[in-house]
């Protein structure tokens, strides 16, 4: 990563972290569902342009701190890509659960086809077909067009 980057181990700013999801062709989140991801994830990273302040990449942990860890939220600003800015985050990230976790942690990911070079680069293998990679969509809006109960 350029020296003009600074790697910061928290999570960044509401607005950064939703604008960030936008960009990076991650899905749009709300605040109110932004803000328990930003306040209770067992570890987060952002890297800054020091040049600008802007947020230009995170990623976080989700998990229980014994056994479980998923990283989630990994985005990179499509006009910072390339710069090392994801290997930054998933090394820290990676070496954060080594160096906190119990032994033999089990860490997961689901991967976009663009990262998918990055997690192999760090050690990540397809699960399938031993496990598959599973989503229970939910509905696009609750409310007004949804059925009601009497």
């Amino acid at each position: 990563m350029d020296d003009h980057y600074e790697l910061i181990g928290s999570p960044p700013p509401l607005a950064a972290y939703l604008r960030l999801r936008a960009e990076s062709g991650l899905s749009p989140k709300r605040p109110d569902q932004a803000r328990p991801a930003l306040e209770h994830s067992w570890a987060w990273c952002h890297v800054v342009d020091t040049a600008t302040g802007a947020v230009v990449g995170m990623g976080r942990v989700i998990g229980d701190g014994g056994w479980y860890f998923h990283l989630a939220d990994m985005a990179t600003d499509p006009q910072h890509q390339r710069r090392g800015i994801g290997r930054a985050v998933i090394d820290h990230l990676l070496t954060r659960i080594e160096q906190q976790a119990p032994e033999a942690p089990y860490v997961t990911l689901m991967a976009d086809r663009p990262g998918v070079r990055l997690y192999e680069s760090v050690g990540f293998v397809p699960s399938a077909p031993a496990t598959i990679g599973m989503v229970r969509p939910q509905p696009a809006c609750r409310g007004a067009d949804q059925p009601t109960e009497n």
